[in-house]
């Protein structure tokens, strides 16, 4: 099966994003909306089949063979996710689409994303989902939720940095196939990476945080939590916004960019 070249993928991602860029407010904030969605299924379906587990290389390898079912169903259904457009800077480099709609669509993708992630964590919470395991499930998400809360600014902008470089990597890797086994595969194994090395992505911690919050908020799971020793004190949405969803979105922006520019400086057409 051909696929295609370096140069074809990083020339035809340039070309998309003046579509991606220049398509209506509404549009591009329901299908931000339904990539927060989908990018927050795979953190449930990966936290349900792991959070049982004792070994914490085994929660990770679980995590990590299920979680990319997230990012394959945004680039095969074509909606907008925050982390991957940090790939439409070759658009705006290469004078296909100006730096304002390049923040533009920005923008309204991170605040979808962040409607749609937010929606699911507030419904898993709140309706029943993290009874699974006797509560167990809402013990393990608001345990995750407290130690994303409690990162070092410094560590959450690193891990973030290497999170988008190989999330950037999948969806450059996804664009070789012209077909849908070769874009998954494609897809799974820079995922799996790294959700097995821990590394942050905003999108996902959009789900994972307040789903945590959420749960600790919900009088079903309190006690649980706090018989379980959790720091409870991180739990709050001040530590999400300023100690993990602002370094960790800066460092997604930096590795995304990063990939985009070292593509176009290696591969892009450069039109006189």
């Amino acid at each position: 099966m051909p696929i295609f070249t370096p140069t074809e993928i990083t020339d035809n991602y340039a070309k998309a994003s003046i579509a991606k860029a220049t398509s209506p407010a509404w549009r591009i904030f329901l299908l931000a909306v339904a990539a927060g969605l989908f990018i927050g299924l795979g953190a449930v379906a990966s936290s349900t089949a792991a959070h049982a587990l004792e070994d914490a290389g085994m929660v990770r390898l679980v995590s990590g063979l299920i979680f990319p079912v997230g990012l394959m169903m945004v680039v095969l259904l074509g909606t907008e996710l925050f982390t991957g457009n940090a790939l439409m800077v070759t658009a705006a480099v290469s004078g296909k689409i100006t730096w304002k709609l390049l923040l533009r669509n920005w923008g309204l993708v991170f605040l979808g994303n962040f409607v749609g992630a937010v929606a699911l964590a507030a419904l898993m919470a709140f309706f029943g989902q993290l009874n699974i395991g006797g509560g167990d499930l809402a013990v393990y998400t608001a345990k995750v939720a407290a130690s994303k809360n409690s990162l070092p600014w410094a560590n959450a902008f690193v891990l973030a940095i290497f999170c988008n470089l190989l999330v950037c990597i999948a969806v450059y890797m996804a664009n070789t196939a012209h077909d849908t086994a070769g874009k998954i595969w494609a897809i799974f194994f820079p995922i799996m990476g790294f959700v097995l090395c821990g590394f942050e992505h905003c999108v996902a911690n959009m789900y994972y945080i307040p789903a945590g919050i959420f749960a600790y908020l919900n009088p079903a799971y309190t006690g649980l939590i706090d018989a379980a020793g959790i720091n409870v004190a991180a739990l709050n949405f001040g530590d999400f916004f300023f100690a993990n969803l602002i370094p960790v979105t800066l460092g997604n922006i930096v590795g995304g960019v990063v990939v985009g520019l070292v593509m176009y400086a290696c591969h892009g057409t450069k039109e006189k």
